[in-house]
């Protein structure tokens, strides 16, 4: 499990071994789930909680200290595809690798503040029920 805040404080990726595939001498990762936090072609958003341009920072961050140091043949599988409002310019592909989004993703090439820019400035509309899942992300629903 890799913690990898930003779209919520508490967003997580799973990084996935297949033991019986790799061999328990070389348990390498084959893939990981990165739900909301990097999708095929772009980024998760980053007002969950109500704090769009600390939370864009910490996807950044989360991104380049956690997701970018994987190996690049590793498979990414993300949480949502084309249609999602979690995020905006998401590829209908359902998969990818860390290699492919390293070179193709726009948003994995920018340097953080120009990063932070972007993420904020393209945020999509709000989904039916924002404000109840802020409470909700933030622990404060009943």
């Amino acid at each position: 499990m890799l913690h990898t805040p930003g779209h919520t404080p508490d967003s997580i990726c799973l990084l996935v071994t297949d033991k019986r595939r790799m061999g328990d001498a070389n348990p390498e990762p084959w893939f990981v789930l990165t739900g909301d936090t990097l999708f095929v072609g772009s980024i998760g958003r980053p007002d969950l909680a109500g704090k769009e341009t600390e939370m864009a920072g910490q996807i950044w961050d989360s991104v380049h200290a956690k997701l970018l140091t994987l190996p690049n043949e590793i498979e990414i599988y993300a949480g949502h595809v084309a249609g999602s409002v979690c995020g905006a310019g998401i590829s209908g592909k359902p998969a990818s690798t860390i290699g492919f989004e390293k070179r193709w993703n726009p948003m994995l090439t920018m340097p953080r503040e120009a990063f932070v820019d972007a993420l904020t400035r393209e945020i999509p509309p709000r989904p039916a029920e924002i404000d109840r899942m802020v409470k909700a992300n933030l622990g404060l629903a009943a």
